[in-house]
């Protein structure tokens, strides 16, 4: 039998895909991406903020509508949205043959087998579980990087998320196990490793007592093939010098960090109960880059959040325009049920909500279009994406870039590379938010 799984969300549900891929291949199942092929359809679903939502309901009801029709044997849906609206789920998709939590999805297989038999059942474990060891997956990123879900939930609180009740507390993965998960992978043709939780930086705290990110990072350097380590998530009050220290001192670790600060006024971080202050997130900057001179910093941050005034937000504009992130990204705030913001006074119209975020993105493009000038003249080391079809130029990236979410670096080349191969170039050009370049050989350009 054929499955159809649709992944939705953020890069840590796309771990948790490819490990219940695994899990239905070793059970002999096979997969398929066109609908009108599939026997049977998994949905991963995602609740964070409301458009995630309503893409994971949608999706559902378009399965949903082949499931009735009879084109489908299967429809399960597993996932934050499962975990979170089980009996709405029920309720108003009736065609959702099983719906499995997100502690329970290594029970994945057990779940599809009952269904075909005609027994089908909800399966929720316990939310505060060990989490699921990713022994077995299929990657979806093409083989050459892969992502290393490192810890389950949350225990931050921040008002305006879900995540600590569909997730469960801060749960590690222990170190032995990410090692081992590790070197499979770069046995595999893995090079790059992308390491995520909710929040990296407190990695190993509940196991060993101590922030242990950097041990983990020095352990996983160590395996032979692996090019790249790349850290997401890291809470700014959270960095240590440890942390730094590794990173300054391991060529393997990208000098990238991805600090979601989410705003910069004081009374609004209070009021989204994160635990920095403005003058904090600056003096943790600068410190970040007087530590790593060429570090690239991604952040997040929130528009329109429950209270914030036109002063909170030209507080945040006015941060964002002097502290010149290399990346940023801006969320209009999502008043999500069950939270603790979703109840707050002072709820901002969403036509402002929205124009502040354009206003803050319309910002955030010139200065990074500045810093993509900036970068004209430097020799860089890539990664092969892909080739751009019928030309002599290959998509790449750059330490500077993660998947998805950042640039690329386009590299005129008529030489014969692969995906996952690595080379230097020289940066001659760039396009809006990507560079363009060509390669070099001991400081001398190949033509």
């Amino acid at each position: 039998m054929e499955i159809l799984f649709i992944s939705l969300g953020c890069d840590k549900n796309l771990a948790d895909t490819e490990l219940m891929l695994g899990i239905l291949q070793k059970r002999g199942f096979g997969f398929t991406d066109d609908e009108e092929k599939a026997d049977i359809c998994i949905v991963n679903t995602c609740c964070f903020i409301g458009d995630a939502k309503e893409e994971s309901i949608n999706t559902l009801l378009e399965m949903g509508e082949r499931r009735e029709s009879g084109k489908l044997k299967a429809l399960i849906a597993t996932g934050c949205l499962s975990q979170r609206y089980q009996e709405e789920i029920q309720k108003e998709i009736p065609q959702v043959d099983a719906l499995v939590g997100t502690a329970s999805i290594e029970e994945i297989g057990d779940v599809l087998e009952e269904v075909l038999s005609g027994h089908g059942r909800n399966h929720y474990g316990k939310l505060d579980a060990p989490p699921a060891a990713c022994r077995d997956r299929i990657l979806t990123t093409g083989g050459h990087y892969a992502y290393l879900k490192i810890a389950e939930g949350c225990e931050k609180n921040c008002t305006y998320c879900i995540i600590p009740k569909v997730r469960g507390k801060y749960r590690s993965i222990p170190m032995e196990s990410l090692a081992e998960q590790a070197r499979v992978l770069a046995e595999g043709g893995v090079k790059e490793l992308i390491l995520v939780a909710q929040e990296t930086t407190l990695y190993g705290v509940d196991l060993y007592g101590r922030k242990s990110l950097p041990a983990l990072l020095i352990k996983l350097a160590a395996i032979p093939g692996i090019h790249w380590i790349r850290v997401l998530y890291c809470y700014p009050e959270e960095i240590t010098e440890e942390l730094l220290d590794v990173m300054e001192k391991e060529p393997k670790i990208c000098r990238y960090l991805d600090i979601p600060i989410q705003h910069a006024s004081d009374e609004i971080l209070r009021r989204m109960g994160r635990r920095t202050s403005e003058e904090q997130l600056r003096r943790q900057i600068d410190r970040l880059r007087e530590r790593i001179p060429d570090i690239c910093l991604r952040t997040t941050l929130i528009s329109g959040f429950p209270g914030e005034t036109q002063e909170d937000f030209e507080e945040l504009y006015r941060f964002v325009n002097e502290m010149e992130f290399d990346r940023l990204g801006v969320f209009a705030y999502s008043q999500e049920e069950d939270t603790a913001a979703a109840r707050m006074s002072g709820q901002i119209p969403e036509e402002t909500k929205l124009a502040r975020r354009d206003e803050l993105m319309e910002l955030q493009q010139a200065i990074a279009f500045e810093k993509a000038e900036t970068m004209i003249g430097r020799e860089l080391e890539v990664m092969v994406e892909g080739k751009v079809t019928g030309e002599d130029v290959y998509v790449t990236r750059t330490y500077r870039d993660a998947p998805e979410v950042d640039g690329y670096l386009f590299l005129h080349t008529d030489a014969q590379l692969m995906s996952g191969d690595f080379v230097r170039v020289r940066v001659t050009d760039f396009n809006e938010y990507d560079l363009i370049g060509k390669m070099v050989d001991h400081g001398e350009e190949l033509i």
